[in-house]
């Protein structure tokens, strides 16, 4: 395999397309083509799909991590001779959840450093190890403790999560506390249909499916300003609430909360700048998370 070929898939599952993956190379589109196509029969199948976006068949994934494998290691080398006198940069994928992009990571990621791009994808903690399973990323902060073949895991710590809602949408709905009676019928505010946080309480404290009805908005700042605003319930976090000017919402249920165990897990590859953006992880999740 060479190395322009395996540069070629990185970029044109990056990008989507052949076009783009041609600009980003400095290239023509029939170049990046013939790469690709020399790379599927140096090992015998078809590694991406022809669509739009371009995808990576299941063969395609695993060439894939090996394609960013040797990217970053080429990136470090490079980095550590000095080529030309100048200091590439190190491009590391990561995926996180938006929670944590909202609150504790970015200030991690800040301190990683110079000599590091940062590409971080946003998905559920639940589904970013298959990112990882992917080669998308190199990576991910993730709610499975389980390794993902390959890479190497470590717990980060716990978020809490409470269930919460504006002072005048409480004393509406719950105006005798929390029940689920109530909580069947009381509207609810959720990131989007992936987002479990808001049934995980619901099925605690009910013994049916609540038929409330669900507003969705996919952005942290929506999200949490909805349930500000009264539009309806929502799990928060303590350090979100309390970033909220007064009236706050108010916690519904103190002695019942959500908790979201994090991991982070990684490609067991040896690369400074990966290992740079690990250590800024792990020092700021042993001070931000449970």
């Amino acid at each position: 395999m060479e190395l322009s070929h395996l540069a070629a898939l990185a970029a044109v599952v990056d990008e989507g397309t052949f076009d783009a993956a041609a600009r980003r190379l400095h290239v023509t589109p029939s170049a990046v083509s013939q790469r690709i196509k020399a790379l599927e029969t140096s090992v015998g199948q078809v590694l991406v799909t022809r669509s739009k976006p371009v995808r990576p068949t299941p063969g395609g994934e695993i060439v894939l991590r090996l394609a960013r494998q040797v990217g970053t290691l080429t990136a470090d080398a490079l980095a550590q001779l000095g080529a030309s006198g100048e200091s590439p940069s190190t491009v590391v994928p990561i995926a996180a959840n938006a929670d944590s992009l909202a609150t504790w990571l970015v200030p991690a990621l800040a301190g990683t450093g110079p000599g590091v791009v940062l590409d971080v994808h946003r998905d559920d903690q639940e589904r970013t190890a298959e990112l990882l399973r992917r080669g998308t990323v190199m990576a991910a902060v993730t709610s499975e403790p389980d390794a993902v073949p390959g890479c190497t895991v470590r717990r980060l710590g716990r978020m809490r999560y409470h269930a919460a809602a504006h002072p005048e949408f409480v004393r509406r709905w719950f105006p005798e506390g929390v029940d689920p009676e109530r909580l069947a019928v009381a509207p609810v505010v959720a990131y989007d249909r992936a987002d479990q946080l808001q049934e995980r309480y619901l099925r605690r404290r009910m013994r049916r499916r609540s038929a409330a009805p669900r507003h969705y908005l996919p952005d942290t700042t929506a999200f949490v300003q909805a349930v500000a605003l009264g539009l309806g319930w929502g799990m928060l976090l303590d350090e979100q609430i309390e970033a909220l000017p007064v009236p706050r919402p108010r916690r519904l249920d103190p002695g019942r909360t959500v908790d979201v165990v994090l991991y982070w897990q990684q490609w067991r590859l040896r690369s400074p700048a990966l290992d740079a953006v690990a250590e800024a992880v792990r020092n700021a999740a042993r001070h931000r998370l449970d």
